[in-house]
Order: C-alpha cells, then structure tokens, then sequence
C-alpha cells in the first residue's frame, strides 16, 4: 500500500497572513506520505521562486521536489508540484499545457516506489467552471492514455463547488473519486475542493482531511489524503 496526498500550501502563508514555509514542512511529515501534489507551490510574481526554499525541504524533510527542468527557481510548473520520498526512483516526468484563462498547468510523474509503478497528475484549475470543464477535459485524455501502461493517481485542488457537478461529473465517467471530505476554510472547511482520484487498477483502503492544530495555521487549505493498494 502507497499513501498519496494533495495541499494546497498557499504559497507558504498561513491563516495568520504569514509566510513560513517552516510550518509547511511541518505539517508534510505530518501527513507523511509517499508522494504529495502541491498546488501554490510557486510564488505568484517575479521569477516564481519556490515557495519552500529546496535546501529548507532536504535539511527537514525526507521528500525531494519533482524536476519538471521549466524555471530555474521554482519548484514546480504554474505553482504545481510533486514531493516524492528520496527512496522512489523517478521514471518520467512531464509538464502539460492545458486551456487556461488565467495562468493553470498541470504535471505528471511516473514513479517506482516500494516495487510498484505509478503515475501521478497533479492539478490546479480554474476558478471559472467553464474553464475547469475544458481543462479537465484535456487531462483526463492524457491520464487515459497514460493508464494504458501503468496505473494512475490524480490530485489537485479543483476550485469545484458543487457536489457531483461541473468538471466533477466529467472526472467521475473516467476515474474513481475518492470521499476525502471538506478541506477549504482550514479554518473552518465548508468546502471539498480539494480531491483525489484513481484509474480502476487502484484500490482506495482509507481517506481523510489532515486537520492538525498546525494544518490550520500553515495554509487557507487543509491537506487530504488516502492509502491506495496498486494491483
């Protein structure tokens, strides 16, 4: 069994409008899982540096950042990235432009971790539900290719606010959802924007909401997560 997660860490600043990229790293090996999606990983202005400085990350924490080689300082593509254990190793990795309004992307990784193989996308969409649709259209006809040859986690934070509706319906016709509950205010969630999905070769055994005391401090999303079996 594997343990996937998704956080939106806002850039590194916390409720208490604050930017620490300490308390995110926190509240990583908290949830400790073996892969994790970040979405705001990315500062939004400049040169986009790294929310989580690479060398705070290795000095505190056993995950390494995905390498999607785009912008030097940046952790990821469009503020998407993906942490790994240092023990996976790293097959392929991809960056994927998508329709956007505003600046969205998308990423994929291709790992072996623990003898299995798995491909994980990692998204962040629009805020507009026309846009969403459309970008998630165009993910999921990469992620059902993808699945032809290894199985397939997606994460993100979709921006979807209804229950079953929008770009919600358009994932569940090809991908397992998975009941990870309400993760947005971290405050106060009210809201499940934030979701885990997997090709039918994977087996979902538990999924939750991290909510911590520091959960609710490092960042305006909580982090969710669940434990996957790959056949």
């Amino acid at each position: 069994m594997l343990k996937v997660a998704s956080y939106n860490i806002h850039k590194g600043i916390g409720t208490d409008r604050r930017r620490n990229p300490g308390r995110i790293i926190d509240v990583l090996n908290e949830i400790d899982a073996d892969i994790i999606a970040l979405q705001e990983a990315d500062r939004r202005f400049g040169a986009r540096a790294a929310a989580i400085p690479q060398k705070l990350l290795e000095m505190h924490s056993d995950y390494s950042a995905i390498p999607l080689d785009v912008q030097t300082d940046s952790m990821g593509w469009h503020g998407n990235a993906i942490l790994v254990r240092n023990s996976a190793t790293v097959i392929a990795h991809d960056i994927m432009h998508i329709p956007c309004l505003e600046p969205r992307g998308a990423i994929m990784a291709h790992f072996e971790l623990a003898g299995r193989e798995l491909a994980v996308f990692g998204m962040h969409l629009d805020l507009s539900g026309l846009w969403r649709r459309r970008q998630a259209a165009a993910i999921i006809k990469l992620a059902q290719e993808k699945q032809k040859d290894v199985p397939v986690v997606l994460m993100g934070d979709l921006n979807e606010w209804s229950a079953a509706g929008g770009c919600l319906k358009d994932f569940a016709k090809a991908f397992d959802m998975v009941d990870c509950g309400r993760s947005f205010h971290s405050r106060s969630p009210i809201a499940t924007l934030d979701r885990i999905m997997h090709s039918e070769s994977i087996r979902h055994i538990e999924a939750g909401v991290h909510d911590s005391p520091s959960a609710r401090k490092a960042s305006d999303h909580l982090p969710v997560w669940a434990t996957i079996a790959v056949n």
